[in-house]
């Protein structure tokens, strides 16, 4: 009993934590250059999710031409940079990564 008050307790406080700073907060009042800093916070969490997951293989960072992830990333870049379009980036990069496993014999 004592591990889900404290599991609730933890939630709850994350919880308000967050809500508080949504709610209570007005953001005109912060300054300019925390506003502009805010903008960067997505494109940098959206990398840390994707990053491991392209360049990790069994933990250990793996740059050679045997790990197909990060090659089919690269292309998903380009294809972004090139044409801004999401639908061509994920279509891209997918068409990229199964091409690559099945070149390479990778599951």
């Amino acid at each position: 009993m004592k591990t889900w008050l404290a599991i609730l307790g933890v939630a709850a406080a994350t919880y308000l934590l967050r809500a508080s700073f949504v709610l209570f907060a007005d953001p005109h009042r912060f300054p300019h250059r925390f506003r502009q800093a805010l903008l960067y916070v997505p494109p940098s969490v959206l990398a840390a999710i994707v990053a491991p997951g392209l360049l990790l293989v069994d933990g250990a960072l793996d740059l050679s031409l045997h790990n197909p992830r990060w090659i089919a990333g690269a292309v998903s870049i380009v294809v972004t940079v090139r044409t801004r379009s999401v639908i061509a980036a994920m279509a891209s990069g997918m068409a990229a990564l199964w091409l690559l496993q099945w070149a390479l014999g990778a599951t």
